[in-house]
This record gives C-alpha cells, structure tokens and sequence, in this order.
C-alpha cells in the first residue's frame, strides 16, 4: 500500500497507460479521480474497476480547456480536501511529414500534450504549495528525448514536455513539490493502435516499431503504470526533475 491515503488525479484515465496507472494506484491504496473527454469510456473504466473491488471515482473534462482543468482540480480538493499526486497522462500522436502536417494537427498535438500538462500543472500546485508536498509525473516520450521520422509535431511537443518537466521541477523542489516524467518507448494502446491503422504499410511501420527496441518488443501499460508508481513513491523523494526511460533499451542505443 506505497499510496495508502493519497488523493491522486489521472488525466487520459479511461485507456491505455492511464487506465494501468489508475488501477495500480487503486490496489495501492490510492483515492484516485480519472479524467478524459469521453464519458462512456470513463465509465467502462469505472465500471471495471468496481468488478475488481477498486474504487476509482471520475470526471469529464478537457485539458485544451483552462476551465476544465480548473474545475477538475477543485472538484477533487473539495471531494478529499487535497491533492498529492497528478499524472499529467492525456496525449496524442498524429504521424506525418513535417510539410504535410496540417496546421490542425499542430495546434492539437500541441494544445493536448504540452498545453495540458501545463494547465493541470497551473491549478494543482497552488494546493500543492499550501500542503507543503506533492507530486507530479508528466508522460513525456523517448520521442521527447529522441527524434523519430514522420513525427515532428509529436517529437516536438514531447520535447516541449521534457523541458516544462525541467522547468517546474527547479522551481518547485525546495518547496516540497517533486517533478519528474516517464518517458516511455512505444506502448501496445489505443493511441499507437490509431497511428498504426492510419498508415498505409502497417506491417512496415510495426516491423520498425519493434526494431526500435534492443528487448524485442513493444511495451505493456502496466510496465509503465508501475515506473509512475515508482516516481510517486515517497521513498524516492531525492528524485527531481528525472526523465525516467522505460523503453526496453531505445535510448541506450
């Protein structure tokens, strides 16, 4: 029980990484709140956590939207009265030739990863700094930290997160507020699921996919819930500001 009594919020909570995450954190002993902007997903979420004897409470909400992210944190301090941990997960990956990337896709990819993360950060810390503690995890990228063909807007957004992570976590460590980031290599989900069956060759793309990685292949959201988990643990409070690789040797190449 590493999170016996934590109150955490989990954006992107209804799939993939996020949904691991919320679990584990649950079984750990967590109050955990999920957010995402699909409401049927979310609570097939919830649903499921129940068969499992988890409690997992959540909220429709948009991190591209100031008052979304706003009202989502507050609707958790006043459910428990505070705030120790935020995942900043919600992102997308749309593929694409930097001249043939529609403005669109840009602004989302931008608007969803980077602006997100920095929105939900906005609102939490306030509480954060009156608790004197807490804990952010932002889901970068090994694309945040390598570059990758065919995408440049997701690679450039991931880096984005990487240095915001850097930032915050500067300013914050003296304050009793830990800032780090899981940098993930590629994860069987629905989000790589959507750029695969995007792509014209898919074989191709998951043959060099799996290339990527010395292990041999891709990764599992669990893996990754349990690295978040890992950062928000108390017993690694000399942890600031580390971009945490779990990529089944990518960067190490």
């Amino acid at each position: 029980m590493k999170l016996k009594d934590k109150v955490a919020l989990l954006t992107g909570g209804s799939l993939g990484i996020g949904k691991a995450t919320a679990f584990l954190f649950a079984k750990e002993g967590a109050k955990v709140v999920v957010t995402g902007r699909t409401e049927k997903r979310l609570k097939e979420t919830v649903e499921e956590a129940n068969r499992e004897c988890l409690e997992i409470d959540y909220l429709v909400s948009n991190v591209t939207k100031e008052d979304d992210c706003k009202s989502a944190v507050n609707y958790i301090v006043n459910k428990y009265g505070r705030i120790d941990i935020l995942f900043n997960n919600a992102g997308v990956s749309q593929g694409g030739e930097t001249h043939k990337i529609t403005t669109e896709t840009w602004d989302k990819t931008f608007d969803i990863n980077v602006k997100g993360t920095f929105l939900m950060s906005k609102y939490t810390i306030p509480y954060m700094l009156k608790q004197g503690k807490g804990c952010i995890v932002n889901n970068s990228s090994s694309g945040g930290l390598k570059a990758l063909p065919r995408l440049a807007a997701y690679c450039a957004s991931k880096g984005a997160v990487t240095q915001l992570t850097r930032s915050m976590a500067l300013e914050y460590a003296d304050k009793g507020i830990r800032v780090n980031a899981v940098c993930a290599g590629i994860i069987e989900t629905p989000l790589i699921e959507g750029v695969l069956s995007k792509l014209k060759d898919r074989k191709a793309a998951e043959e060099y996919f799996l290339s990527l990685h010395p292990i041999g292949r891709l990764g599992r959201p669990e893996e990754i819930a349990h690295a978040v988990l890992f950062l928000c643990d108390d017993n690694v409070e000399f942890m600031i500001g580390t971009m945490l690789s779990v990529d089944g040797g990518w960067i190490a190449r």
